[in-house]
């Protein structure tokens, strides 16, 4: 006898379709507003006639901005939620790059990079508290494709920056009228993302029940074990930024250095690593819906591990390339299923578990460039980079500790959040 056909998916609501596509928008614009400003940094260099060094620090003032500022984004969440955060922020943001070009001199040029650098990391906190609130109205994983329009965003962003450089648009013309432009969308976004409060969505502790008041989750009420989780968390997080970190400032050095590629062919490590993540991710929610988000990770781990223990193990052209890809494949979903595991630890603050997790990897990419750096002056960067192999064997076996369904609308249990191998929660419909 045949087993009978599943039922189709309830119909989403049209508001939720909504909030979807203005919370994609708001991901897509944050990426597109700094990638922007990338090819126009020679120009910022010429007009204030820097050396490569003070061009350089002037720009690390943005990490150092986000660390600073990026902790305040929970206060900022539970008083004017989420939504506002994200949208007005990314406006704020649109008009501080707008802002870079007027700087007169390098002081300016740093204070306006710190300005930019912490805008950036209270809307990154934002946009995924607002996404994940999205995915539980949904009851299906939809954050994965959210960072892929990141990433999409990024290389978008790029090439309107060269376009605009190749036409000799004038800096400050172009940065205003992409502040202008990228300022209306976050706004007319803004009018489309949910409502009411931080949990909304949440179900409460019985079937049925309503959610629990927004500000109620305190942070007096996490555990030392939720604690130590959120810095798990945190460690995972990091391990992507060893990855990215690879292909992006790494990558090409590498393929010149221990593969002997041409200049052009060096480049294409990034793009394997970028495309594949990027890939991984638009077709990550399929894939974690079906397997859930701590098997996809750990898997992806082991992917990683393998891919640049290639990479190193065979140095040739095809398979460094090969490597590279598989190396970003198998982060993917990592980022994502992350910052969703610590919005879901129980007694902590709204924002809270997604800001520590958001400075914790921002740490991560300061410190994987000297760290690989130091070691590959030491002995070599082809024994450097088995520090990827390393992060994702650390993914592998940490991977132990995430989220096993992909998206939930109730408060988790402990088991579902925190125990290693543990049951996989209960399946969701999405709300009528």
């Amino acid at each position: 006898m045949p087993s009978p056909s599943p039922s189709p998916a309830p119909a989403v609501e049209p508001r939720l379709r909504h909030a979807r596509a203005a919370v994609s928008a708001l991901f897509f614009l944050n990426a597109v507003l700094y990638a922007n400003l990338v090819p126009r940094l020679p120009a910022i260099k010429d007009q204030l006639d820097l050396g490569n060094a003070a061009l350089g620090s002037a720009i690390a003032a943005m990490p150092v901005g986000a660390l600073l500022a990026g902790l305040l984004a929970p206060v900022l969440i539970q008083r004017l939620g989420s939504a506002k955060v994200a949208a007005f922020g990314l406006i704020a943001l649109a008009v501080a790059v707008a802002v870079v070009p007027l700087a007169g001199t390098w002081i300016v040029l740093v204070a306006a990079m710190l300005v930019v650098g912490a805008l950036d990391a209270v809307v990154d906190v934002a946009q995924n508290a607002h996404g994940l609130r999205v995915q539980r109205a949904y009851g299906r994983s939809i954050f994965n494709s959210l960072h892929g329009l990141w990433s999409i965003g990024a290389v978008v962003g790029g090439l309107l920056g060269s376009a605009a450089a190749g036409l000799s648009v004038p800096l400050s013309v172009h940065l205003a009228a992409s502040a202008a432009v990228f300022g209306v969308v976050a706004l007319v976004a803004y009018r489309l993302l949910l409502a009411g409060p931080e949990d909304a969505e949440r179900a409460g502790p019985g079937d049925g029940e309503p959610a629990p008041a927004a500000g109620r989750r305190l942070l007096g009420h996490a555990t030392g074990r939720t604690v130590l989780l959120l810095g798990v968390l945190g460690v995972l997080a990091s391990c992507e930024a060893f990855v990215q970190d690879a292909g992006s400032t790494w990558g090409a050095l590498y393929m010149r250095g221990e593969v002997g590629a041409s200049a052009a062919v060096g480049g294409l490590a990034f793009v394997a690593l970028q495309g594949a993540m990027t890939a991984g991710r638009l077709v990550g929610d399929r894939v974690v819906d079906r397997f859930g988000q701590r098997r996809v990770v750990r898997v992806g781990g082991a992917v990683t591990a393998a891919g640049m223990s290639l990479a190193l193990a065979v140095p040739s052209v095809g398979t460094a390339l090969l490597g590279f890809a598989l190396a970003g494949l198998g982060v993917a979903t990592l980022f994502p299923a992350v910052m969703h595991a610590a919005d879901e630890l129980p007694g902590l603050p709204h924002g809270v578990g997604l800001t520590v997790v958001s400075w914790l990897v921002r740490v991560g990419f300061l410190l994987s460039p000297a760290v690989i750096g130091v070691v590959a002056d030491a002995i070599s960067l082809r024994v450097a980079l088995f520090s990827v192999v390393l992060a994702g064997l650390v993914v592998l076996l940490g991977g132990r500790v995430l989220v096993a369904a992909p998206a939930q609308d109730r408060e988790p249990s402990a088991a579902d959040v925190t125990a290693p191998g543990g049951p996989a929660a209960a399946p969701t419909t999405p709300r009528p």
